[in-house]
């Protein structure tokens, strides 16, 4: 029996649900939006953590349990939580709190299969330390350059050109070009140390790693970020593919080495053959590629958390 932590109606949930029922594969759900309502107990029994799952009136023995997939929100923003204009509910904000700690602790320390466990998805809150991790795998990283010198980045520009650039953090960004009205705000830099990259050539793919499954998906599409194609007119298309079997091998070796076993991995493919890799998403919208192509991520995170050992 599988447990699926997240909110049913987002579509990363939904397609999990989906595939477990199609499966015959048990399911429970912890709908984050009922977090005030529910309620967790931890025990120690023989040096293994054990407890009870109350959801909905119902407990659930946490050794029951064979996987659990994790997508969770900032409990303060939970609608349940937060009321008109931005106010919180102080009780209800306690109580949401308190189990949000206790959940946390035993993702932390369950000794089952987790998708992923909080202190494994931190790598990803700083992209120049992550980058250090992709590089020990043997997989290409651009040119990069944190900076708040201008000096300095316009160094960097002359020597490599056609520069992007993009937020240091894990808080979500658009990728753009340095160039036009970016160049012209370039005295802002002083404030704010920024990330900056050589442009690389060629077609982005985005590696889906679950357990040890992977699922590779081209993406085509003029953007320089395709997340957010749209909103310069621009399509996208997305094809699933194979990639050689030795980039597939430092995919899944990244996947091990970050202790993430669902990975989102960003990588572009130069016209000479080379794959740069980008980033590693620790909770990737995998849903959005899935519905692209057919690829059966979700199918794939079922067999994982479901499987003994």
């Amino acid at each position: 029996m599988i447990l699926l932590a997240g909110i049913p109606s987002e579509a990363p949930c939904r397609l999990i649900i989906e595939a477990a029922e199609a499966a015959g594969t048990s399911m429970v759900l912890l709908n984050q939006r009922e977090a005030a309502a529910s309620s967790i107990t931890l025990e120690i029994v023989e040096g293994r953590v054990s407890g009870i799952l109350r959801l909905r009136e119902t407990d659930w023995r946490l050794d029951d349990f064979s996987g659990i997939f994790v997508r969770l929100m900032d409990p303060r923003d939970l609608p349940e939580v937060r009321h008109g204009r931005g106010r919180t509910d102080p009780e209800v904000l306690d109580r949401v709190d308190a189990f949000h700690e206790a959940l946390q602790e035993w993702l932390e320390l369950a000794p089952i299969r987790v998708m992923n466990r909080p202190s494994r998805m931190v790598s990803n809150i700083s992209k120049p330390y992550q980058a250090q991790l992709i590089q020990r795998v043997g997989l290409l990283t651009p040119p990069t350059l944190v900076t708040s010198d201008v000096d300095e980045l316009r160094d960097f520009r002359r020597i490599h050109g056609k520069v992007i650039f993009k937020s240091i953090s894990s808080v979500r960004s658009v990728v753009r070009r340095l160039e036009g009205p970016s160049v012209g705000r370039l005295d802002r830099l002083r404030h704010l140390p920024t990330q900056f990259q050589a442009l690389i050539p060629g077609t982005d793919i985005r590696v889906h790693v679950a357990g040890d499954e992977l699922f590779a998906t081209e993406i085509r599409s003029e953007a320089v970020d395709y997340r957010y194609a749209g909103r310069d007119d621009l399509g996208v298309e997305m094809l699933a593919i194979t990639l050689p079997a030795e980039v597939e091998e430092r995919c899944r070796k990244l996947s091990r080495s970050l202790d993430l076993p669902l990975a989102g991995i960003d990588l572009r493919v130069t016209p000479e053959g080379e794959y740069y890799c980008f980033e590693v998403n620790p909770q990737p919208g995998y849903s959005y590629y899935q519905q692209e192509t057919g690829q059966g991520i979700a199918e794939a995170i079922v067999r994982y958390l479901s499987a003994d050992g």
